[in-house]
């Protein structure tokens, strides 16, 4: 029988699964690759191409709710966008597994699994993988970069190309969707660590209970299930730049371990005395207003410091006007590319409303209309419909919205006001996240000096 060229990937932190399932693979496809330890992924992935990834959910006894694995599966699709991801779970686990389908993964097996259900779910997968390869590249950081030529985003990458030669730390500030992972690629792309790693974490994805193992890395024997030494993120990113987003949802008590990394320049992993250098780069990004954090002791005030010699802003889409139409088209030939189909177009009045609609959730929100648009449209010509924008409200023009928007400005002032500006209170009274409520004073301009 001959065996299909690709390439597979097992992680599971148990022996007899990696050899069991690679005595079982390498009878039909040619090339298997096992892993006991998921913080080797980044650097297997970089030095490998992976076609497929069986992906265990849980890795540490005592840790079943299958955070781990999501987390992974978001790091893989990260890293490698075509590789297709199969989670592998528990009886009882489904519904874990269900959430990581809705993430991006292309199908779970149960543990212990049928050889005819693993070997039909890898072959299914393998052909997704093939699938993708045949379709035109995608568009990437080095061949296609969309900027935007309005004045706001200019000033943005005029400042991002003078701090990129450096070796200060950056501050990336911005609402939801505005682009805040690529500003910092692109700051990585143009300084002189681009030939070194580049080691994205999300911080707000990390629970309390891997947060130091995952970034400062832990000692052989350090908790039940350290089984080699190994190192974090911080290690990974030796001489390039680690992009720690989401950084002000990091709890307060996690800050004082986060804040002597920064400032030393050193890390120790978990279990071990001994100090390690650290030579990288530092980026950061938030969609929360952390001068507010800080006066609200929610945030230390020395860290937000550390990471804040040069602050960049990112502008929400609404002040982009002169971008929206050119936004537009880009992203339209970007999910061309990504689902293969050609000729497709917008109807003419389409980007009159593209240039209308607020844009609330900026650029992430626009990207996966249009990507709905490519899959449903028909006669190839994006209607209104196919980008839903049909019942939005528009930002302009509309008398209604305004008097909503001046009423719930309104409220919020006198919410404050009551509660002597103290966030938490005023956010519990309108019964709203402190992330909701920071958005709306943005939104309104409203101060709380």
């Amino acid at each position: 029988m001959k065996k299909t060229n690709t390439s597979i990937l097992v992680i599971d932190d148990q022996e007899d699964i990696l050899f069991a399932s690679k005595m079982f693979l390498k009878k039909h496809f040619e090339h298997i690759f096992t892993l006991n330890n998921p913080k080797n992924i980044v650097e297997l992935l970089s030095k490998n191409s992976i076609d497929v990834v069986l992906l265990d959910m849980n890795y540490r006894i005592g840790f079943e709710d299958g955070r781990e694995g999501l987390y992974l599966l978001k790091e893989i699709k990260t890293l490698s966008p075509r590789t297709v991801v199969i989670l592998m779970t528990a009886f009882g686990k489904v519904e874990t597994a269900v959430e990581g389908l809705k993430a991006g993964a292309f199908d779970y097996i149960l543990k212990p699994w049928e050889n005819d259900r693993l070997l039909e779910v890898v072959k299914q997968a393998v052909d997704k993988a093939r699938k993708e390869q045949r379709k035109v590249q995608p568009i990437t950081f080095t061949n296609t970069f969309f900027t935007g030529n309005s004045e706001v985003i200019k000033k943005v990458y005029t400042v991002a190309d003078k701090v990129a030669k450096t070796e200060a730390n950056v501050l990336i500030l911005g609402e939801n969707g505005t682009g805040k992972f690529v500003l910092a690629h692109y700051i990585y792309s143009q300084s002189e660590r681009k030939n070194h790693p580049f080691v994205h974490v999300d911080l707000g994805s990390l629970n309390d209970n891997i947060f130091e193992s995952e970034l400062f890395g832990y000692a052989k024997g350090a908790f039940t299930d350290a089984k080699v030494d190994t190192p974090g993120r911080f290690e990974m990113a030796q001489n390039g730049t680690i992009f720690l987003d989401e950084i002000g949802n990091v709890p307060l008590h996690l800050q004082s371990k986060l804040l002597q990394v920064i400032q030393n320049r050193t890390v120790t992993r978990l279990g071990e005395s001994k100090a390690r250098p650290l030579n990288v780069r530092i980026i950061t990004a938030t969609n929360l207003n952390l001068k507010e954090q800080v006066a609200e002791r929610n945030f230390r005030e020395d860290l937000y410091y550390r990471i804040n010699t040069m602050e960049i802003v990112l502008p929400p889409l609404r002040e982009r006007h002169d971008d929206k139409i050119p936004l537009a088209e880009y992203l339209l030939d970007k999910m061309i590319a990504k689902y293969g189909r050609d000729n497709i177009s917008f109807e003419s009045k389409v980007l009159e409303q593209i240039e209308k609609h607020a844009w609330s959730g900026n650029i992430r929100e626009m990207e996966n209309r249009i990507e709905r648009a490519v899959i449903l449209c028909e006669n190839n010509l994006i209607t209104a419909s196919d980008l839903d924008l049909e019942r939005v409200t528009h930002y302009e023009d509309n008398q209604e919205d305004t008097q909503l928007s001046s009423i719930e400005k309104s409220t919020v002032e006198k919410a404050l006001l009551k509660n002597n500006n103290n966030i938490s209170k005023t956010a519990e009274d309108l019964r709203l996240s402190r992330g909701a409520l920071y958005r709306r004073l943005e939104k309104y301009n409203i101060s709380t000096n």
